[in-house]
């Protein structure tokens, strides 16, 4: 993009890198944190990890070394497998955490571009706008009705103004542009800066847990408190037995190590991280990967107008001249959305046209602005601005807003230009009520053709004691000028998507009630009639506003306080709120809602700040995507954890029951043998499960409800029927063994081979609870095929190999055992395939 301002032409290509060679980059330098030295304290403080030491220790002092060997290679094993996992988690955040570092507007070589922050030198020109952080220390060397929030700094909570004249004109890393535009010069980078001195970081956050960490986290502790209770109980019954002390300390360990679920953490994170991998390759930043967790549940989306539903594309459409009471312009669009042919301006157009551009930014950022300027510089007049400086500016305020501009040449002459919301310009013009009926009348006429409509004056004025405010000044209402801005060609469509997936969809704009109800008729919005404005919606009392919320589906003339309201409103509905937003207004009430959404183009980094997700397009219907996204998710994750607790009762069972039963082989299974287990379900619930396709009906469900319980009772009783079955069809196998009084290795062999081919049918049984198997035997997942495959080798090289036999005290099997084995571990899991059929036998009746 060009400058807008000739005379500040910045550094060129060869000073920025002398400056970069001998001043460095501007970034605040942290300690380099050991990740791999604090992962590894922290795994070793793990329950699990704990009871595998303990285990390893026991077989070393008791000079079995062949065991204690194995279980070290399985501690590696175990502990590779964790770290790599966590890794692949913290590499995902750390490279979303690089995707939402900022970018700042340098004016290099004459030429106003944007880059990475880090990338400022000493000695740029850098813009700084509204609702956005000030990348390093500065100097202003020109400003627009420019103020600054340096809380972070001073811990002053109120805005201060500050210009090139001022005594204080300089500006500070991290601090945010309140209002207007500046232009400084950089005089301190990185470390230098005030914030890099106080050593403060924007980054320095601490996430809090969410309902669903606190649950898994309180169900492990649990899980795990549990499995203390059964080792102290289990000790003491083979102490009992046996009066061997390690010997019982090991068979109780062997319980203990069953019992807890150390996957489900692990499977937490990897989901949530990976999660958000995937969202971000797909053009999604989630900030914070607990969002993925709620993005599943939202109920209704409040989405704005401007460049959400529409494109942002803001071309000056059509113009009203008051004096001649007459439309004209660029009124002659085709469907497409283009230009035809203009037509030549005559006086009062110039005048009209002109005058909005003097209300406007001289350096302008805003899409509507920008166009004026463009309409302008286009008009074949002498250009006058390079004449004239403003000095003195009325922001965009009052409700309606307006804003004002006073601009002064060297000879003394006066352009008092101000434009906004109609009925604002209304409010402080002298008119007859004639007149008025016909400004009224025009902006309905545009606002019918979905057109954006502002009103523009004009006043005089002499000195410089000027008004407190602009609505003191008294406007000649020159006239009216329309924006259009299409409809995105794909916003239809996407709408579509959220009600079939039960999500409201409300519209929340500042724009007026026509011109909106215009556009989402255009595509297709429902209920575009129940419309409510900010005003209306301020005097409402809360349970008023709480039942009017609901029904309403268009809000427009908004404000951040009508906005914070609406999502107030919307909780206490029980609703799970999504907000989109781009402007520093906006942040409030994207804070607010449970899923913030900023865009990446066009937000303001106020906004990106408040946001948790940001589309990095500016495309709206990538929300489809990220709903959809976190539905799976928290699905596949669920699938993982119901296999998690299906997979571990029968584990736990087989291990405690001929014990306490004193059944003839009271200790079937040793710790070799459940750290062989673990090592197979780790994988299959965290490779598996988390790259599973999305099920083909999962976007045409309500969004499950938001709350603290994870599973709901009809999940959780499924998993223990599946885990107590699996268990009776164990129980059955070590039955039938006795019965034929099969050695003790035989029962062990067909008992574990049952438990494996039981884990096997489970993997795939629970990849839906609703779909059949032959059905999700069609999804595609490569991961399934490749982890079965390993399990089916290593099984089978312990079944055949001999060392490997004697070592895990199996024994040889026949064919006939094996087919037996893995029948009942078919016919243990495959029972739920019966369940589903009646399921989906339901709701087709229903439908």
């Amino acid at each position: 993009m060009s400058a807008t301002n000739g005379s500040i032409s910045g550094l060129n290509k060869t000073e920025v890198e002398q400056s970069r060679i001998k001043n460095g980059l501007n970034s605040i330098e942290h300690q380099k944190k050991n990740n791999l030295l604090s992962s590894i304290i922290e795994m070793v403080k793990e329950p699990m990890f704990l009871l595998l030491l303990t285990a390893t220790s026991i077989y070393f002092i008791t000079a079995d070394f062949g065991n204690g060997i194995f279980m070290t290679v399985a501690i590696l094993l175990v502990s590779t497998i964790s770290l790599y996992q966590e890794s692949k988690s913290r590499n995902a955040i750390e490279a979303l955490h690089k995707l939402t570092q900022p970018k700042s507007k340098v004016i290099r070589d004459g030429e106003l571009i944007e880059i990475p922050s880090e990338e400022i030198v000493l000695g740029d020109c850098i813009q700084c706008e509204e609702g956005t952080f000030i990348p390093a220390d500065g100097v202003i060397i020109q400003s627009n009705d420019f103020s600054a929030n340096e809380s972070i700094i001073t811990g002053e909570s109120l805005a201060v103004f500050k210009s090139e004249k001022s005594e204080n004109n300089q500006v500070f890393q991290g601090t945010i542009v309140a209002s207007g535009l500046a232009i400084c010069k950089v005089i301190a980078i990185g470390i230098q800066t005030e914030l890099g001195k106080i050593g403060k970081s924007l980054d320095d956050i601490a996430e809090e847990k969410t309902p669903l960490q606190i649950q898994i986290g309180n169900f492990v502790t649990k899980m795990s408190l549990i499995g203390l209770g059964a080792f102290l109980l289990v000790w003491g019954i083979n102490y009992y037995n046996s009066k061997i002390i390690l010997d019982s300390l090991l068979k109780a360990l062997t319980l203990a190590m069953s019992i807890i679920p150390e996957e489900i953490p692990v499977a937490f994170a990897t989901f949530m991280a990976l999660g958000a991998w995937r969202l971000m390759k797909r053009g999604i930043i989630v900030k914070q990967t607990k969002t993925v967790e709620t993005l599943g549940s939202a109920t209704v989306i409040c989405t704005d107008k401007t460049g959400t539903i529409t494109e942002n594309r803001m071309s000056l459409a059509q113009w009203y001249l008051l004096e001649t009471d007459s439309f004209n312009g660029n009124d002659n669009y085709n469907n497409n959305g283009n230009e035809k042919n203009k037509t030549q301006l005559n006086t009062e157009e110039q005048e009209l046209l002109s005058l909005s551009m003097w209300a406007s930014e001289p350096i302008p950022f805003d899409a509507m602005e920008i166009a004026l300027h463009d309409a302008y510089a286009k008009m074949g007049i002498e250009d006058e601005r390079p004449h004239y400086k403003m000095v003195h500016e009325y922001p965009l305020s009052g409700k309606p807003p307006m804003m004002t501009h006073l601009f002064e040449n060297t000879n003394g002459d006066r352009i008092i230009a101000a434009k906004g919301a109609p009925e604002a310009l209304i409010a402080c013009s002298k008119l007859s009520e004639k007149q008025t009926n016909q400004i009224l009348n025009a902006v309905q006429s545009m606002s019918e053709k979905g057109y954006r409509v502002l009103g523009v004056g004009v006043t005089h004025f002499s000195g410089t004691d000027y008004p407190k405010t602009q609505q003191e000044f008294l406007f000649d209402f020159k006239g009216l000028i329309a924006f259009y801005d299409p409809p995105k060609a794909n916003i239809k469509e996407v709408f579509g998507t959220f009600y079939k997936a039960g999500i409201q969809v409300k519209i929340v704009t500042g724009d007026n009630a026509l011109t909106t109800a215009t556009i989402a008729n255009q595509i297709g919005f429902k209920n575009s009639g129940k419309i409510l404005n900010g005003d209306e919606l301020m005097m409402m009392d809360d349970a008023t506003l709480k039942e009017k919320v609901m029904e309403t589906t268009i809000f427009t003339r908004m404000f951040p306080e009508a906005k914070l309201k609406i999502i107030k409103a919307l909780k206490d509905n029980n609703q799970i709120v999504a907000m989109t937003g781009d402007g520093v207004n906006d942040g409030p009430a994207l804070k607010s809602a449970h899923i913030g959404i900023a865009m990446g183009k066009k937000g303001t980094e106020i906004a990106k700040q408040a946001a948790n997700l940001i589309l990095i397009d500016d495309d709206f219907s990538k929300m489809t995507e990220a709903i959809a996204m976190g539905r799976k998710i928290y699905i596949n994750l669920k699938k993982a954890i119901q296999y998690i607790i299906s997979i571990h009762i029968p584990i736990i069972m087989i291990v405690f029951i001929p014990l306490v039963l004193g059944w003839i082989y009271p200790n079937i299974f040793s710790p070799v043998h459940i750290i062989f287990l673990e090592i197979i379900m780790g994988p299959t619930c965290s490779i598996i499960y988390e790259n599973e396709p999305m099920e083909p009906n999962l976007m045409k469900q309500n969004p499950r409800p938001f709350t603290n319980t994870f599973f709901n009772l009809k999940e959780i009783t499924i998993s223990i029927i599946q885990g107590l079955v699996i268990t009776l069809g164990l129980l059955f196998i070590y039955q039938y063994s006795t019965k034929n009084e099969f050695s003790e290795d035989l029962t062990r062999t067909m008992v574990f081979l049952t438990l494996i081919s039981a884990n096997i049918f489970l993997t795939l049984a629970n990849r839906s609870f609703y779909y059949s198997v032959l059905t999700t035997l069609k999804y595609k997942n490569n991961l399934v095929i490749l982890i079965i495959g390993i399990t089916l080798l290593i099984t089978g090289s312990l079944l055949i190999t001999p060392a490997f036999r004697t070592f895990f005290q199996f024994e040889s099997i026949t064919l006939l055992q094996i087919g037996f084995s893995v029948v009942i571990g078919f016919v243990s899991v495959l029972w739920i395939e019966i369940y589903k059929f009646f399921r989906r036998r339901k709701d087709k009746s229903i439908s």
